[in-house]
């Protein structure tokens, strides 16, 4: 086992739906063992995805990466061992289970380390094209078609047939629903 003297990011793999458990274990034995200085940080990466059902608006958390848990370490033979033999850890990802570290590249990517901007993704159950209802606002039970979709700003454009003509009319996302 090639040791280093420097904490970089390794990644381990797990069982699915291991990810939380094996993390808090990995945290509880270091604490316990008083091995901080090796194993330094242990981070399962999130992005809060807003779902929006029926007019209904929920945001959800989800693993950017699921089966994987992220480790800031120093490689020692038993700083390896301990991690390795945490309960619903498969190994180290790398050749033969011997740990790779992350490059900077993906570590930044990934937003392991610094205060990285969250992600916001808003899952939706209406696309461009379909028909949709209006359920609140001003323009509340006219029917239309989806135009366009700003997810980002929170926008919908939908095109309207208000006094015999096509009226492309600006809503926000939770403001209609799909015409059944």
């Amino acid at each position: 086992m090639a040791e280093t003297s420097e904490a970089r990011w390794y990644v381990v793999h797990t069982y699915s739906g291991y990810e939380n458990s094996v993390a808090t274990n990995l945290v509880r034995i270091v604490e316990n063992r008083g091995m901080q200085d090796l194993i330094q940080d242990v981070k399962i990466p999130t992005e809060t995805v807003v779902e929006i059902k029926n007019g209904v608006e929920r945001e959800s958390e989800r693993k950017i990466t699921p089966t994987y848990v992220y480790i800031k370490m120093i490689v020692t033979d038993e700083s390896w061992y301990l991690v390795r033999n945490v309960r619903g850890c498969t190994g180290f990802v790398g050749p033969a289970g011997q740990p790779i570290p992350l490059t900077d590249a993906e570590v930044s990517k990934l937003g392991l380390e610094g205060n990285n901007v969250e992600e916001h993704n808003v899952k939706l159950d209406y696309s461009e094209g379909d028909n949709v209802k209006i359920i609140s606002g001003p323009l509340e039970g006219y029917s239309g078609v989806v135009k366009s979709i700003d997810a980002a700003g929170n926008n919908v454009c939908v095109v309207l047939s208000m006094f015999g003509r096509e009226t492309p009319v600006e809503l926000e996302l939770d403001q209609i629903s799909l015409d059944k």
